[in-house]
């Protein structure tokens, strides 16, 4: 078992915000890609670890959810651009009455969630106000 969980650990895409960027075309991209679609063949894809500092492009406020994930209720889901560019969804952690579009926020890394009592706890990317300090 402490092999499986140290397997896990060890994957730099599961607790980073690990992406491409072609070193031809400039372009970054999140989720990574193998092949630029701009370039096609003739991109040069090298791995990118994003900085983690983007702006909220547009948001909404989930209500309801199930009761199983332990999840705290109103939630902020928000589609955030990186600095760098690409785009991605991420919960964003504060109260929904702050969240407005054009935020700036930072990625943290936070419990996304846990399987059972027991179980297994999950850790991934949130994303926080920039003007939050480190929790």
């Amino acid at each position: 078992m402490a092999a499986t969980a140290r397997f896990w650990r060890e994957l730099s895409h599961r607790y980073n915000l690990v992406g491409t960027h072609c070193r031809k075309c400039d372009s970054y991209f999140f989720p990574p890609r193998d092949i630029c679609p701009k370039c096609r063949r003739g991109g040069d894809i090298e791995e990118y670890k994003f900085m983690g500092v983007g702006e909220v492009v547009t948001f909404t406020v989930v209500h309801q959810g199930k009761k199983s994930l332990n999840r705290r209720l109103p939630y902020v889901l928000a589609i955030v651009r990186l600095e760098e560019g690409p785009c991605l969804l991420a919960e964003v952690m504060c109260d929904p009455e702050e969240m407005r579009v054009g935020m700036k926020v930072r990625a943290a890394f936070r419990k996304i969630g846990e399987d059972g009592e027991r179980g297994i706890i999950y850790y991934g990317t949130k994303f926080v106000p920039a003007e939050l300090q480190a929790a």
